[in-house]
């Protein structure tokens, strides 16, 4: 009997899958400050319209949104959308460059969890959908739910 226990998710990236194709997955640690992390413990993140640059062979989020809690001490000043350092090897990140200098892939953040106490992001390598793929994906969504609302009737 498997007894793991589930990943707690602390926010999801929905659009993301929406608006690329997912080719790869890739779980990274992220670089927090104390009120971060008291914020991410209540769930204050969002993850829509981040990704995901390499600089100078590090990994960084960015437009990862955590808002501050009201109870933040006064003494610091907290940016709520400043730039993460991800926590990759760097074979990683060697391997994350090589893809994104193809044309067409970006690095999105697919959702934030916490893992044995510790905040992770899971990171996706992506290739950017057309509108009629987009389409597709409605049609296909919505088919499934079609489907599921006639069985469940008979």
């Amino acid at each position: 009997m498997d007894k793991k226990k589930p990943k707690s998710i602390i926010a999801q990236n929905r659009r993301a899958k929406f608006d690329y194709q997912i080719e790869k997955e890739l779980l990274a640690g992220i670089v927090l400050e104390g009120w971060e992390v008291k914020s991410l413990r209540a769930g204050k993140l969002q993850l829509s319209d981040t990704y995901v640059r390499i600089k100078s062979s590090e990994a960084w989020l960015m437009g990862a949104l955590i808002t501050p809690l009201v109870t933040a001490s006064t003494h610091i000043h907290p940016d709520p959308t400043r730039s993460r350092k991800l926590l990759l090897n760097k074979k990683e990140i060697n391997h994350l460059t090589g893809l994104i200098e193809q044309k067409g892939y970006t690095i999105v953040a697919l959702n934030a969890l916490w893992k044995k106490g510790k905040a992770k992001i899971n990171i996706g390598i992506a290739k950017g959908k057309k509108q009629h793929d987009k389409r597709q994906t409605i049609k296909e969504r919505d088919w499934q739910r079609e489907k599921s609302r006639q069985f469940k009737y008979q």
